[in-house]
């Protein structure tokens, strides 16, 4: 006899999300100097929140940073905004970037059209 029971890797398969945010002229090498030293206290927390394989590109042609990364299930990304740590990243990233009064840098959703696994 069959039983329909829930399926664990439903648990762990990622959801997409994609943004773009917007960098100030002259600052593309500052901006990636203080990405590849990123604190390790802040990727640590992000994955614990649910965040995973985030990647950020960027378009020399319209100072666009586009931002890709994948949830978890259970990730929790609507409590990031108020943490200590990424508040104190976001004041460290405030003068290279597009931000609001918050210093939270201003995010443009974009929608998913394609997608190939």
């Amino acid at each position: 006899m069959y039983v329909a029971t829930s399926n664990p890797l439903n648990a762990l398969r990622l959801k997409r999300h994609a943004f773009k945010m917007k960098l100030l002229p002259g600052f593309v090498e500052e901006y990636k100097k203080r990405h590849d030293a990123i604190w390790p206290e802040l990727k640590t927390l992000l994955h614990e929140m649910g965040l995973r394989d985030y990647a950020i590109y960027f378009d020399p042609e319209t100072h666009s940073l586009f931002a890709v990364q994948k949830h978890t299930a259970t990730a929790t990304v609507a409590a990031i905004p108020s943490q200590a740590v990424v508040q104190k990243w976001w004041a460290f990233m405030a003068d290279i970037m597009e931000t609001h009064p918050n210093q939270a840098p201003v995010e443009y959703p974009l929608e998913e059209m394609f997608y190939m696994d």
